[in-house]
């Protein structure tokens, strides 16, 4: 699993790197901005959908800042919160990357496997999910209490 998913990740961001000089770490903040609410999240959001810590996002984000595809804002609603604000520039590069990191997915994902591999691929990884979910919320319980 952990060699099949660093090829993956390898092969994809390689795609990403030549047609578009984007990673696919930074092509994954531009999608969950993309998908929030006024394409806005707050830092601390943003880090715990993509799984990292905040200083390993705010190193992301700087990178990002600097090319112009998000910005930083005040949050309106707590003054010391920080939201990551995908720009008009980022939502132009995320439009002309997406054909290029969905045709990597179907090359390498889909298109190996057939139809009824891919029906039990797609029922166990949303078994391995579910169990993660039920571990995420029995230790944050554990954790409270």
């Amino acid at each position: 699993m952990v060699a099949v998913h660093a090829r993956l990740v390898a092969r994809l961001d390689t795609d990403l790197q030549a047609a578009h000089k984007i990673s696919l770490r930074d092509y994954e903040v531009l999608v969950q901005l993309s998908e929030a609410a006024d394409a806005a999240l707050r830092m601390a959001e943003l880090a715990d959908r993509l799984f990292v810590s905040p200083s390993g996002l705010t190193r992301r984000l700087d990178g990002l800042v600097r090319v112009g595809y998000v910005k930083r804002q005040a949050c309106l609603s707590d003054r010391r919160g920080t939201l990551a604000v995908l720009s008009p520039a980022g939502w132009d590069i995320l439009k002309r990357a997406e054909p290029t990191h969905l045709a990597g997915v179907r090359r390498y994902v889909f298109d190996p496997v057939e139809r009824k591999q891919l029906y039990q691929l797609s029922t166990s990884l949303r078994s391995i999910n579910n169990a993660l979910d039920t571990s995420n919320r029995q230790s944050s319980r554990s954790a409270q209490g």
